[in-house]
């Protein structure tokens, strides 16, 4: 964008969920606040490549940062912090701060959104104020999207607190570029400028250049679309399909796509509904999921696809079983499996009726959207589906704990996606209660490796069985539209779930 950086001036977002916590390891939503006032030791960048941020450099093997032992069973990671980097409080930020924070969140008493890369943590050295030697238990690739990259905590100000309770859930300290100034549950979140900022631009200008921001919680749609058409709202992501075109052309304000690492499923609950227990009746369901329809319905934004490896990878596999849509295919399946059409056309079996509840995140239109085409698809086959769609807390805590039939939405992973986290046995992500020894076996291959040719072949191989398996349907790849005020100078959208928040310094306002 045209326009020197300018210092001063306030940013207003909307952001279209309502903020449950404020603490980066115990959110359930995206942490786009958080990313502009906790940092972590790396982060990725526009690019979805790993960048150093509070320490010197991203450790790899090459530069010595990383060093895997003689047995190739485990490894060290050394971190440089950055000198003289300094807490919103004025505090010096030291070694003791990144061991802190990993016995904090893996404590069991901490009830932590993730505690992924915890467990596989041996020890931390700290053999001074500057320098972090982490020992992991494992060969562990995946370390830099899971633990000291979404942010580090302030041992001064935590130690001996409840984590679960503390005032830091409202109001963190960290070492962005900004502070919490002010969190108005279900309305906004002020952020003013951190005194004690690190960086300057090559100028030496100490950065941010912005005063503030003011994060407004919007969770309608209607409501965020008419204030950014009015300039009260200068920035949102995540704008509606739909309305895209209401604010296309307007004055000042323009739309930018953004092709996110993000991927829409329809995942079965395996632990409570039997019929779902059932292979067949999960493929016939994919045959009679129109994905063409749904992107079609969605302004042809969305990307049909038939693995959850989104294609920007190299190691997507194109060779997975496919479930085109074949509404012969689907009853033929359901006839098959015992499933024969009612009166009223919906398949019943064992005087079950083929009726399921299904649920999207309220308020979210893009979704609601995809799931009214997901409901219709699915009636042509005989089976009924009813939106139990829930928002807030209450949506996190049933997507968590499997309180659905079915669920449809979506996952953003990091630069570099740990899968088991959704389909692992054990994965935090995996509310369906979906289990398998072989997906298990297939994913620690790929999560204990750094010779990318073995991590792309387990991680292929993955694919296909979990797509053989079929406990969640991918149905899109669905890109990111963005509003954005055009005196907004210095804005690169993120692919990645650090989000687009995760490097507010270098952001300026044209006066």
């Amino acid at each position: 964008m045209a326009g020197a950086q300018q210092r001063g001036g306030t940013l207003t977002v909307g952001l279209g969920y309502d903020i449950d916590t404020l603490n980066v390891y115990s959110t359930g939503f995206l942490g786009d606040v958080q990313a502009a006032v906790v940092e972590g030791l790396v982060a990725p960048d526009a690019k979805a490549n790993y960048v150093p941020v509070l320490a010197t450099q991203v450790p790899t093997v090459r530069n010595g940062g990383i060093k895997v032992a003689a047995d190739g069973k485990s490894m060290t990671v050394t971190y440089r912090l950055r000198p003289g980097v300094k807490w919103s409080d004025g505090q010096p930020l030291t070694s003791a701060d990144v061991k802190f924070t990993w016995e904090a969140v893996k404590n069991p008493k901490f009830i932590a959104e993730s505690k992924d890369g915890t467990e596989d943590i041996a020890s931390i050295d700290t053999p001074n104020a500057t320098t972090v030697v982490v020992n992991y238990k494992r060969v562990a690739p995946d370390f830099m999207s899971t633990l000291f990259t979404f942010g580090i905590f302030p041992k001064h100000a935590l130690e001996g607190k409840d984590l679960n309770t503390d005032t830091y859930n409202e109001k963190p300290l960290g070492t962005g570029p900004f502070r919490v100034k002010e969190f108005r549950r279900g309305q906004y979140v002020i952020l003013e400028r951190n005194p004690f900022y690190w960086r300057k631009d090559s100028k030496g200008v100490q950065l941010p250049y912005l005063d503030g921001m003011v994060f407004k919680i919007i969770p309608d749609s209607n409501t965020l679309v008419t204030q950014l058409r009015t300039g009260e709202v200068q920035l949102a992501y995540g704008i509606p399909y739909s309305q895209v075109t209401q604010l296309d052309g307007v004055p000042g304000l323009k739309i930018v796509k953004n092709t996110v690492l993000s991927w829409q499923h329809l995942d079965f609950n395996l632990k409570t509904v039997d019929a779902f227990k059932d292979p067949n009746v999960r493929k016939a369901f994919a045959y009679a999921l129109n994905k063409s329809a749904i992107s079609k319905a969605l302004g042809g934004y969305p990307t049909p696809i038939n693995t959850v490896v989104v294609p920007v990878f190299s190691y997507t596999n194109p060779a997975v079983p496919k479930y085109d849509y074949n509404l012969a295919r689907a009853q033929q399946l359901l006839d098959a499996a015992g499933w024969k059409p009612g009166a009223d056309g919906i398949r019943v079996k064992d005087g079950k009726r083929m009726s399921f509840k299904i649920m999207a995140q309220a308020g979210r239109s893009t979704d609601e959207d995809a799931e009214q085409v997901i409901i219709a698809s699915l009636k042509q086959a005989g089976i009924e589906l009813q939106p139990d769609n829930k928002s807030g807390v209450a949506f996190r805590d049933a997507r968590y704990k499997g309180n659905y039939d079915l669920f449809y939405g979506g996952w953003i992973t990091s630069a570099d996606p740990t899968y088991s986290v959704f389909y692992g046995s054990k994965g935090v992500n995996n509310g369906q209660g979906y289990s398998s020894a072989k997906i298990d076996a297939l994913l620690a291959r790929a999560e204990s490796t750094l010779d990318p040719v073995q991590r792309t072949a387990a991680l292929r191989e993955f694919q296909t069985a979990l797509m053989t398996d079929l406990p969640s349907i991918p149905v899109t790849s669905n890109p990111s539209m963005i509003a954005v005020t055009e005196k907004l100078g210095g804005f690169v959208p993120n692919p990645t779930n650090m989000t687009n928040f995760v490097n507010t310094s270098g952001w300026w306002l044209n006066k």
